[in-house]
């Protein structure tokens, strides 16, 4: 479960300074109320003291007003540069990194892919014997990206029990009924799952339901479902029942997805020309290269020691000498200076705790191509 920083390349290449802001930005207790109501005050003073521009520190006060309408937790993570507002995300769920206000030399998207490590579309569907809602989200994101109704026949939907040929035919016509409304509501999930590239359906519902539509899926459906006895349309039901199901199948696909990227990363470093680097140096020299199909690191790890961010290829360093012909924005957090190479190179991410990779081992890749074999030392 990876994820991709390639539509911010544009504004990685823009000269800073950038105004960046990862906050709490709950509304939900008067504590928080107060928070919002001097943080205009506290920004301003922040920034002023770091020595930014009149029209950023606007356009951050502006962008810093509470997250009304949003369940807390939730934080607020901002990118302001030449008074603009570059970047303005609410995100589910309490601060994961330390809140910041800070004037720095390139944009530091880490609060962002902390939040949202994978980019990973899944769908939940709730149905009934005459009704299907499909819901598309984005792992992390909160809210659903889309939501379909399917309303089918509700005419005769209930068995006739008046005995004889006439409760037969009935309990035919209304078999028949739900077997049209799941097909409707199979139609829809396949197309919404296939559009949005999801790696994941979860079906809930009525269990008659959720039999039928499971059988009108396509092949392609049916290898990414997982059911959930669970039925919130239903007088008395707890949705939170269905979310924590929902959660823990997301789980288990990223964790199913994260061992397939360490299976393949060790696969490849067993080669003869391995594709992929372990290692700050080697990895950093692949980036350089635009060689980093998928970057692997532990930012944690990595979080005490700086990089060079540059303003045109090879777009990262760890020395001066290293930098040549392009020039030196400054000398940043790594995960900042190693997303942004990332974002310019069409790199994939994955951050990892540390002891997934192995001992000692905080940086790792996998290759576009083979840097061929090792070269001994002298």
């Amino acid at each position: 479960m990876t994820s991709s920083l390639q539509k911010f390349a544009d504004l990685y290449r823009l000269p800073g300074p950038w105004c960046t802001a990862y906050v709490d930005a709950g509304t939900g207790t008067v504590d928080t109320l107060e928070a919002g109501d001097v943080r205009a005050g506290n920004t301003r003073a922040q920034l002023e003291a770091q020595g930014a521009a009149a029209a950023d520190i606007d356009a951050m006060e502006q962008a810093l007003q509470p997250a009304t309408g949003m369940p807390s937790p939730v934080s607020r993570f901002v990118l302001v540069h030449g008074g603009k507002t570059e970047v303005n995300e609410v995100l589910p769920g309490e601060l994961v990194l330390p809140e910041r206000m800070v004037l720095e030399p390139v944009p530091d998207l880490l609060p962002l892919v902390k939040h949202r490590p994978e980019d990973l579309p899944y769908v939940v569907a709730e149905v009934s014997r005459d009704h299907g809602e499909i819901r598309l989200y984005r792992a992390g994101a909160g809210a659903p990206r889309s939501v379909q109704e399917v309303e089918g026949e509700s005419e005769h939907l209930h068995k006739f029990h008046g005995g004889g040929w006439s409760e037969l035919r009935f309990q035919h016509h209304t078999e028949d009924v739900w077997r049209r409304n799941a097909d409707e509501v199979a139609v829809e999930i396949d197309r919404v799952a296939s559009s949005s590239g999801a790696r994941l359906i979860v079906l809930a519902g009525d269990i008659r339901a959720r039999g039928l539509v499971k059988e009108n899926l396509s092949e392609a459906g049916r290898a990414l479902l997982s059911e959930v006895d669970s039925h919130t349309h239903t007088a008395g039901a707890d949705s939170a029942n269905l979310e924590d199901q929902v959660k823990q199948h997301v789980a288990e696909v990223w964790a199913e997805e994260q061992q397939t990227v360490l299976d393949r990363l060790a696969v490849r470093e067993g080669q003869a020309n391995p594709e992929a680097a372990h290692g700050v140096g080697a990895v950093v020299h692949a980036l350089q290269q635009a060689q980093v199909e998928l970057l692997i690191f532990d930012d944690a790890a990595l979080s005490g020691r700086t990089m060079l961010a540059l303003d045109a290829e090879p777009w990262i360093a760890t020395a001066k000498e290293e930098a040549l012909p392009a020039g030196i924005l400054g000398e940043v957090p790594a995960p900042a200076a190693l997303l942004r190479a990332a974002a310019l190179t069409d790199a994939r991410i994955l951050l990892v705790p540390g002891p997934v990779l192995p001992a000692g081992v905080h940086i790792a890749a996998l290759l576009r191509w083979s840097s061929g074999p090792g070269v001994p030392s002298s």
